[in-house]
Order: C-alpha cells, then sequence, then structure tokens
C-alpha cells in the first residue's frame, strides 16, 4: 500500500500502481471526468501512469495551468498523426504545446504545400482519430541528439507537426472525452 496526501493534507491508501484516474474516481466519478492530469510528488503525470511510491498529489482540472499543457501536449500528438495520415512522408520539426494551443513546424515534402484552406479537413481527421479511441502509451526514452532526458508518449506511431490547430479547448475536450483519453503528460 501507498499513501497519498492530497493538498487538503489529508491521506488515504492506495495500492501500489494505482493511476491517478483511478484516485479520481475514488473520490468521484464527476471528478475523474473532469481531470486532464496529476502532480505527483511536484511532477506532471498524465492520469493512466502508475504511482509506485508514497506521495503528495494533486488532480489537475481545465483550469489549472498543468492540465492545459498536458492537454496541449496530448492534442499535438493526435495532429501529428493526422498530419502523417493526409501527408503521407510528411517530416516534422519541432511541436511544443504553448500558452493557448500548439503548433507544429513541418515540411511537407517536394511540391506539397498545406495552407489555411487545408485546416478543416486536418481537423476532421482530428475528430476522426479522436473518435477512434484508440489508447495513448507512455514511453520513457533516452537522450536524442545531445537532448537532455525527455519523456515521449507513444501515439500511434507519430513523431509529432507551421501549422497551429484552430480547434478550441471545448471541441479537443469533447473528443478526449469520447475516447475515454486522459491527456498525456
Amino acid at each position: 500500500m501507498i499513501k497519498v496526501t492530497f493538498p487538503d493534507g489529508s491521506v488515504r491508501e492506495y495500492e501500489s500502481g494505482v493511476t491517478g484516474l483511478e484516485i479520481a474516481r475514488s473520490i468521484s466519478e464527476r471528478l475523474a471526468q473532469e481531470v486532464l492530469a496529476a502532480s505527483v510528488n511536484g511532477k506532471i503525470y498524465d492520469l493512466t501512469r502508475p504511482i509506485t511510491e508514497d506521495c503528495a498529489f494533486k488532480l489537475h482540472k481545465w483550469e489549472d495551468a498543468e492540465a492545459k499543457e498536458t492537454f496541449w501536449h496530448t492534442s499535438a500528438h493526435i495532429l501529428g498523426e493526422a498530419l502523417q495520415q493526409l501527408y503521407p512522408g510528411i517530416q516534422f520539426g519541432i511541436g511544443p504545446a504553448i500558452e493557448n494551443g500548439f503548433y507544429y513546424d513541418v515540411d511537407p515534402g517536394e511540391g506539397v504545400s498545406i495552407s489555411e484552406a487545408d485546416l478543416e479537413k486536418i481537423e476532421n481527421k482530428m475528430r476522426e482519430l479522436a473518435a477512434a479511441k484508440e489508447t495513448l502509451q507512455r514511453k520513457e526514452s533516452g537522450r536524442i541528439r545531445g537532448s537532455p532526458p525527455c519523456q515521449v508518449k507513444r501515439t500511434w506511431g507519430c513523431v509529432c507537426a507551421s501549422i497551429y490547430c484552430r480547434m478550441n479547448a471545448s471541441s479537443v475536450s469533447s473528443l478526449m472525452r469520447k475516447r475515454s483519453l486522459p491527456s498525456a503528460a
């Protein structure tokens, strides 16, 4: 058993390996539907990542900056997959979650361009992917080309995609709920 300490100082015991989503459900099903991420000893966890040690624990909803960043990160993976499917051979540059969304720098290849007119098609592909309810899996990764250690989320094989997604938070949130997915951090 592990001891989980909540922000109000209360402590509950759970089996080792419990997830943030399971903890949220133990509090209320409504809470489990609203949370997007958790903090475990000050580090952001996606809601399916196992917790294996005693910890200080906090759940994050859309109102929290941590939840938004996690949510945009996961949404960016969906964008990457949509772009891969729509533009086979596309090359990806950087693509972080940012304060109010996410983006990817991409090279669609020789003779191919992506314009404002393509955004609706890209958004529709994102909706289709989200509706498929594939499971996101966390994969730890070592250093990549001299970069600091990072944590990579494996999503449907995407690497990840300059396109700024204009999908608003409520539409993407609705998609994520349909997928029964927490955002991956």
